[in-house]
């Protein structure tokens, strides 16, 4: 049986979130979810933050909340790749009352978009293992919540291009064929977890949304760094303070 097989949308699965955790009433309503230390090391540092609860995937993840404008918000720094992040998610959303924005950097496929660029995904391109649970086999997965994402950004005044993105979580096995065939297709990024996020997300019909900046490039000669890692820094408080303002809107 192939991959593209695997998804059973009617079948009874053998284990559930509720099986792991139990439903936590500590944890906000709002979530915002990124994928670097250095963000929440930024947050703790910027807001009176205070632990509520943590999940565990092979390692602690401490969810905080904070307060901000009157409203109280959480954050988590999710496990990068497709189903370390999507199992985190199972765990939080499966009572359904929560909002999740996720917000991290992806590698530009077109050496024209600026480092630091704002996206707002629009449909993903399925190169990772998870989505196929959660959704019959297609090759990109549309992303529903990225209508009132753009909304929410055009309120506060944010410059974005809504675009596909490529996922795939085998990121040291991006060549440059598939590169350039996402590319053509009209990817301008690639990420590590944006399709199964959403598969899951739709499939079960969490509150899910997604930004991304550009960081490093692929489209060229060579690999371009550019600001991925501490070349980030000068951004990653412009992105908590975009993802602050949005979710207390959504």
């Amino acid at each position: 049986m192939s991959i593209t097989d695997t998804f059973d949308g009617d079948g009874e699965q053998i284990i559930s979130p509720a099986f792991a955790v139990k439903d936590d009433d500590k944890i906000p309503e709002r979530l915002m979810v990124f994928f670097s230390e250095r963000s929440t090391e930024r947050l703790l540092a910027r807001f009176e933050c205070e632990e509520c609860s943590e999940r565990s995937i092979g390692m602690r993840i401490p969810i905080y909340s904070f307060s901000y404008k009157g409203e109280r918000i959480g954050f988590y720094r999710s496990p990068v790749t497709a189903a370390a992040a999507v199992g985190i998610l199972e765990e939080i959303a499966f009572t359904k009352k929560h909002k999740f924005l996720f917000f991290g950097s992806c590698g530009a496929l077109d050496k024209e978009l600026a480092a630091g660029h704002l996206l707002v995904p629009t449909a993903a391109y399925r190169d990772e293992g998870t989505s196929y649970h959660y959704a019959a086999a297609s090759d990109y997965i549309e992303i529903k919540s990225a209508d009132r994402l753009a909304e929410v950004l055009d309120e506060i005044n944010v410059s974005y291009i809504k675009t596909k993105v490529w996922t795939t979580d085998a990121f040291y096995r991006e060549t440059k064929k598939n590169m350039l065939a996402r590319k053509a297709e009209g990817c301008s990024a690639v990420d590590m977890e944006c399709s199964a996020l959403m598969a899951c997300a739709q499939y079960r019909g969490y509150e899910v949304y997604e930004f991304v900046y550009t960081a490093d490039c692929l489209d060229g000669d060579e690999w371009d760094k550019r600001i991925l890692g501490k070349g980030e820094n000068d951004i990653r408080d412009t992105m908590i303070d975009i993802a602050a303002e949005a979710i207390i809107r959504l």
